[in-house]
């Protein structure tokens, strides 16, 4: 294998960790933003109880952000991997190398110069094989360091914070049903009411003909303006005592 083989041997190489490490970036980029997103889809329903048409548009944006980002962050890094899709040429590959190994970057894109030069001669080939053999020894892949992904693990603080926000509220049931109603968009749901009624007569047997008082509390945000019993297709209206 001459010198210069073995350098066009390295950038492959090189290339091929720089795709390794943007697919690593990527997922953790996927994860954080796409998880972000899910919080986000799931509040709305949560705060504003869509429609089903409403919420079926909302489902559809969220999957296609979903395949958008995992589109940008998954697929292409993984195409340009494998060939699939071309990816950085040697000379952009040059220069990320060059300002890992400021003391090769001006052989280097020399080299990648005169292999293109349409006045090939042997002393043009000479020169090519002597200034690969001079950078031969640099080891091309160094130059991607996977640790300096672990600055982008500060987007998943974010997501991770509010699933433990929600975890230790106890609120996780809120958060499952609103990603219920996302996932079933054509249904119609009713928004519980804003209030409960408490039953507090614990005894309800009564004499036929004898009156019976039963009393109510009511428990939540509101209290309705008034309240009935309805019972053998007769309504009762109920007095509020404070």
């Amino acid at each position: 294998m001459s010198a210069y083989q073995n350098i066009e041997q390295k950038l492959h190489q090189f290339v091929k960790k720089y795709y390794k490490n943007e697919l690593i970036k990527g997922g953790i980029l996927f994860f954080s933003l796409g998880l972000l997103y899910l919080f986000f889809t799931v509040f709305i329903e949560y705060f504003l109880w869509l429609n089903p048409f409403a919420r079926t548009f909302l489902f559809w944006v969220f999957i296609g952000v979903e395949f958008f980002l995992l589109f940008r962050f998954i697929a292409i890094p993984i195409f340009k991997l494998i060939g699939f899709k071309k990816g950085i040429s040697f000379k952009e590959s040059s220069q990320i190398i060059g300002n890992h190994f400021p003391e090769i970057s001006d052989k280097l894109t020399n080299i990648l110069q005169l292999q293109e030069s349409n006045q090939q001669s042997d002393l043009l080939l000479a020169s090519i094989q002597q200034k690969s053999k001079e950078i031969q020894p640099i080891p091309f892949v160094k130059a991607v360091d996977f640790k300096q992904n672990t600055t982008y693990l500060k987007y998943t603080i974010i997501p991770v914070l509010l699933f433990v926000i929600v975890w230790l509220s106890g609120n996780v049931s809120i958060f499952n049903n609103s990603l219920y109603r996302v996932v079933n968009h054509n249904t119609a749901f009713v928004p519980p009411a804003p209030f409960a009624f408490q039953l507090l007569t614990k005894k309800l047997q009564v004499i036929e003909g004898n009156p019976i008082k039963i009393t109510f509390k009511t428990v939540g945000k509101v209290v309705p303006d008034e309240a009935t019993i309805h019972f053998n297709k007769q309504r009762y209206f109920l007095q509020n005592d404070d």
